[in-house]
């Protein structure tokens, strides 16, 4: 006699999130079980596609659907239900902030790799430079072209090999022309990045803000339901003070923190492979200690992720030396993300399991 779906459903609470500590149906990770035909479609409140863990998760899962005698058919969908808001980019799984709490510590390079690096795994990205008075992110990921515009006058990003890029940058005459705007046209700027960008479908939307906590920040945090920020600095006090600042913007407007990235943490020497610290020894360690935050990667300084990056992406560079940390660096953080999506749902869903009959988004 063939398993019901009931039957099955119970089943998947021998799978546990090894984050929560609890298994996906009591937290309501599992939206619904149908069986037809001998396929057992599950639709799962997952939204970080490529995350390491949700692809063992999701391994884990076919594991028992095919114990059960059934070919498993897993799908992603998640809503409003689950505490996610689909009014303001709703094609958009994840907004993700890079932010820096001072200039000059690699923020934009890190954006550019976690965004080319998460394209690489085979996500749909975008990658949002809204640091409109030093748009960067052209030099790391020069566009194939000019901006596109829609019949209704938005504008269709240009790609970067497959990452889709929006900057000032790409909007100046010249790369080297100054962006002379006071703060209402920056917030003009920003809600048109925001408002009038046609992004398409995208698992991930990496939004590289500009250093420190002003307007531009604010408004983001005000105006798109960011996911969680990833922050990022140096080992030196003047970098770690600001990061703590930093730090405090996101935690008053409760957005999720999902770790800091120590860049120059120390020089990895081309020529001979030597560490050394140049910068001081592990300074990032008091701020995770402190605001109980992650410790994404610690990214040597390297020639191939200088602090420009204008080489292009090391993520893609399969010759760097750096290339293995930036990719524990993309794989981190799209675990963290992960898990700040199911926390979510276990949040909305409460002590027992929602059944929402939905369509793959997939």
């Amino acid at each position: 006699m063939s398993i019901t779906e009931h039957e099955l459903e119970i089943e998947l609470e021998t799978v546990e999130d090894p984050e929560l500590g609890e298994d996906i149906v009591t937290l309501g990770l599992v939206n619904d079980v149908t069986i037809e035909d001998e396929t057992a479609t599950i639709s799962l409140a997952f939204n970080a596609p490529y995350a390491p863990r949700e692809l063992d998760l999701g391994n884990a899962i076919r594991d028992v659907v095919e114990g059960a005698g059934l070919e498993p058919d897993l799908r992603a969908s998640v809503g409003p239900e689950h505490g996610f808001d689909d009014d303001v980019l709703p094609n958009v799984r994840n907004i993700i902030a890079v932010s820096s709490g001072k200039g000059g510590v690699g923020k934009t390079t890190v954006a550019a790799n976690l965004a080319a690096g998460l394209e690489a795994r085979g996500a749909t990205v975008g990658l949002l430079d809204a640091d409109i008075h030093g748009p960067n992110v052209p030099r790391i990921l020069p566009v194939e072209g000019d901006p596109g515009v829609t019949p209704e006058e938005t504008l269709v990003p240009p790609r970067s090999d497959g990452v889709r890029v929006m900057s000032m940058g790409i909007m100046l005459q010249n790369e080297d022309d100054p962006a002379m705007l006071r703060g209402p046209m920056v917030n003009k700027f920003m809600m048109k990045f925001m408002d009038d960008v046609e992004w398409g479908r995208l698992d991930y939307l990496i939004v590289d803000l500009p250093p420190g906590t002003g307007d531009a920040s604010l408004n983001l945090l005000q105006t798109m339901p960011v996911t969680g920020a990833i922050v990022v600095t140096t080992p030196q006090d003047m970098a770690l003070d600001d990061t703590r600042k930093g730090i405090k913007m996101f935690n008053r407007h409760d957005t999720p923190l999902i770790g800091v990235v120590e860049n120059m943490s120390t020089f990895l020497c081309p020529s001979c492979g030597d560490e050394h610290d140049l910068f001081g020894d592990h300074g990032a360690d008091g701020i995770v200690e402190d605001f109980d935050v992650p410790l994404i990667k610690r990214i040597p300084l390297h020639s191939d992720f200088g602090a420009d990056g204008s080489d292009g992406p090391v993520a893609k560079d399969d010759d760097s030396p750096v290339k293995p940390v930036i990719d524990d660096l993309v794989e981190i953080a799209a675990d963290r993300i992960s898990e700040i999506n199911r926390r979510t749902v276990a949040a909305n869903v409460g002590d027992e399991a929602v059944a929402v009959p939905t369509e793959s988004d997939n």
